[in-house]
This record gives structure tokens, sequence and C-alpha cells, in this order.
């Protein structure tokens, strides 16, 4: 049994959610996969940041669970899904936190996605 390592965001290491302030729309395959106005945005230390879409605007009919995880000592565990219509380079292509430590419990319930591994991840302004 590994002891994983669980660590507290802070001066040296840190990590921000905030809603997004933009219409986000994922592409693979000519296909929407994902469209929301709801976005978490979570920047970690020199990190790009990177966007947390709710389920719910997710078309999850397009995802297949994989049975990858990783370990993150300032989020938690990472599942994986692929999405079998983007081909081999969309395995594992999408990850989920479904018990993300405190520090970051927002983003329980939301994707985010690759963006080397869809078509396109897109911003539009809110207006």
């Amino acid at each position: 049994m590994s002891v994983k390592l669980m660590k507290i965001p802070g001066p040296d290491h840190p990590i921000s959610v905030e809603p997004s302030r933009s219409h986000v729309v994922v592409k693979i395959a000519g296909r929407t996969i994902a469209d929301t106005k709801d976005a978490l945005r979570l920047k970690e230390a020199s990190y790009p940041a990177v966007f947390y879409i709710p389920r719910k605007d997710v078309d999850m009919s397009m995802l297949q669970r994989t049975d990858h995880e990783t370990h993150c000592p300032y989020k938690g565990d990472a599942s994986y899904y692929s999405i079998p219509a983007g081909g081999e380079r969309s395995r594992n292509a999408v990850w989920t936190y479904e018990t993300p430590h405190d520090a970051v419990s927002e983003i329980k319930d939301h994707l985010a996605f690759y963006p080397d591994r869809v078509d396109a991840i897109e911003e539009f302004p809110i207006a």
C-alpha cells in the first residue's frame, strides 16, 4: 500500500478556483462535447489555467471511463475518461476529481479536458 501525500496550497504553490467569465465550448470530431457558461477556472502555481466544466454541461454519452488514475497531492485522486470519437489521441483526454481535497472542493462534479486531445476548447465572452 502506497502512502499518498496531501499538501495544502500556499504561497509556494498557490491554487485558485473561481467562476469563469467565459462561455466555454469543447469540440471533437465535428461535435460539441461540452458547452457551458458555468465553467470554473483553476489556476495552479505556474501552470496554465484549466477550465473545469460541470458534468451537467458535458455530453457524457461521448465519454468512456478508463481505469487510468493519477494522484495530485494538492487536489486528490483523478479519474479519467477517453473520447472514442477522437481516436487514439483522445485516450484519457478527460479527468475529474470525484472526491477532491477541501482546498479545491468546488471542482467536484466537474470535468477538465486536455487541450491537445480534443479539437478545440473555445472561449467566448458572456454578453
